[in-house]
């Protein structure tokens, strides 16, 4: 992968001889235009209503320890015009509610649980014991099988399947679960192997290894990044030297950092297991913008069910560059799908690196099919959610976000402020981002001082964007993003102002009926007074309101 090679910043301009096309595009002075393909095929609509029924385990994966705790199947019914992955004609009764349910669900063919759940509903939980399987290194087959019998018409049935993951609890080292009610990841302290799982929200940079990481003899930076908030970090090989990774992930595991370990395709079974047994591994990381680079369409599920079967108690990641290019293919082969969409600074028409245009068949401009405004991330990741819906991934899979920590070279004519790289995370967060891990670090101190104070926020944030029963919702309007959490009698309000001038938002629009009390949990360039927001230029602001 070409940063995975040169710790570059993700485009064609750092591919040199390694691709001559990025996301199947050609790039150079005189090279053929010819349309790249391998774009998402939309799902054709249909007159008559839909149910797409799905499941899912509520945790992946359930552990032997967790026998004696409750476990549950989450059941998705929406009604949709669309025919997604699974959709099936429904015929409601002329009159009344739409109804519900009987579901049964089974695992390699032995009962598990039955309940009725309404129909056009998400994150209804079936529970059922642990007690009655067997732990075993692969996923039990489960079956939901779903009657409707409306009060008019004959009795209808629907079929679903998914994965259940009931793994021996390991030996040693850690493990990470996936909260699929959510999308959140559930692990031990990284500093306390025996204490209780709890959410973790990742924000950490990939962090350069050679000339950084490496020579910081004295481990001063992992300090540093522990105080800043940060919760993970995500260094960059090549590692030239063992010895001294070995002590950077001790010593990030004394301080309650995560690892995020970034694999090399072509060293995946030695990677593993040098690292499986860490206490602080979080998460695995394969894919380096696989699609940008044209790698084969099976590497990264090739990868994917290689790390399961060396490991299986970890979730694996990777990122995407292109905004459309053979998506289904390369996203297969992870748990976790990121999007690194870099707009500041490039001229989205005319690539200064190759003196070409960018179009959608021809060119590269350092960011995918962009126009060169944030927006260009929030639909980069309107986009693939949109078709983990399709697919049938939207509750097995999560998004994170790749905000921009970088410029003034190659594309990039500036480096984002602090505030900038602020709206760039929020917008992601507020578009369904359950992660933050910006390209790259050093950066500048305005970043970092930012990304600071986002960490310092961050336990209050998650409580509500990681809560398994939030409730949630985005909004757009004049170019002002505002994500709503609601959890109990409480919503958490993010907002960032997109605008380079300043700006109000009226806080009873978005929340209709009398106003509780309203406290600040999160300030970069915002402020509350008497119903309003005030917005500074790209300010961004944090809000938890009573209802």
């Amino acid at each position: 992968m070409a940063r995975l090679h040169a710790l570059l910043l993700g485009s064609c301009a750092l591919a040199g001889a390694l691709a001559q096309t990025w996301c199947g595009k050609d790039y150079t002075v005189g090279s053929p235009i010819v349309p790249p393909g391998g774009e998402f095929t939309l799902p054709a609509t249909s007159a008559e209503p839909l149910l797409a029924f799905r499941c899912a385990p509520a945790i992946k994966p359930y552990l032997e320890e967790d026998a004696f705790t409750p476990a549950a199947i989450i059941v998705d019914t929406p009604i949709t015009y669309q025919q997604i992955s699974g959709a099936a004609p429904i015929t409601f009764s002329s009159d009344g509610p739409l109804g519900e349910l009987v579901v049964t669900v089974t695992a390699n063919g032995k009962f598990l649980t039955t309940g009725v759940v309404p129909l056009n509903t998400s994150k209804a939980e079936l529970p059922f014991s642990l007690e009655g399987l067997q732990t075993q290194t692969s996923a039990y087959n489960v079956s939901c099988s779903a009657t409707y019998s409306p009060s008019l018409g004959k009795t209808q049935t629907f079929q679903a399947t998914t994965a259940l993951s009931y793994l021996p609890s390991p030996e040693s080292g850690s493990v990470t679960k996936m909260d699929l009610r959510s999308g959140s990841l559930l692990a031990r302290p990284a500093n306390n192997p025996s204490g209780p799982y709890g959410s973790v929200f990742a924000l950490g940079f990939y962090t350069n290894w050679g000339g950084y990481l490496e020579t910081n003899y004295n481990l001063s930076i992992l300090d540093d990044i522990a105080s800043r908030g940060y919760t993970i970090v995500h260094p960059v090989p090549p590692y030239d030297n063992l010895t001294q990774l070995s002590l950077v992930i001790d010593r990030m595991a004394e301080l309650g950092l995560y690892l995020m370990d970034y694999q090399n395709f072509s060293a995946v079974t030695e990677q593993v297991n040098m690292f499986k047994n860490r206490t602080n591994l979080l998460l695995w990381y394969t894919g380096d913008e696989p699609d940008g680079s044209g790698d084969p369409l099976n590497a990264t599920s090739i990868a994917y069910d290689l790390i399961y079967s060396l490991d299986g108690y970890h979730p694996v990641s990777l990122v995407l560059n292109c905004q459309d290019y053979y998506f289904p293919e390369y996203s297969s082969g992870a748990d976790i799908l990121m999007q690194d969409t870099y707009p500041i600074g490039i001229n989205a028409t005319w690539s200064v690196e190759y003196n070409t245009e960018c179009t959608p068949d021809y060119g590269c401009c350092g960011c995918d099919n962009c126009v060169g405004d944030f927006e260009d991330i929030s639909n980069r990741m309107d986009e693939f959610r949109e078709r983990f819906e399709v697919l049938g991934w939207d509750r097995t899979k999560a998004l994170w976000t790749v905000p921009q920590a970088f410029g003034d070279s190659q594309f990039w004519n500036e480096v984002p402020s602090g505030k900038e790289w602020i709206v760039q995370s929020i917008l992601g967060v507020n578009h369904g981002g359950l992660g933050i891990v910006p390209w790259n670090a050093p950066t500048t101190d305005d970043i970092t001082n930012s990304a600071t104070v986002l960490g310092k926020a961050l336990p209050t944030l998650k409580s509500f964007i990681l809560s398994p029963s939030a409730i949630s919702k985005q909004y757009t309007a004049n170019r002002v993003d505002v994500g709503l959490w609601t959890v109990g009698t409480q919503t958490l309000v993010l907002v960032t102002n997109l605008n380079y001038f300043n700006t109000t938002l009226d806080l009873a629009t978005l929340l209709p009926g009398a106003l509780g009390q309203v406290t600040q949990v999160y300030d970069s360039g915002a402020s509350y007074a008497d119903g309003q927001i005030q917005l500074e230029s790209v300010g961004t602001g944090g809000f938890v309101v009573g209802l």
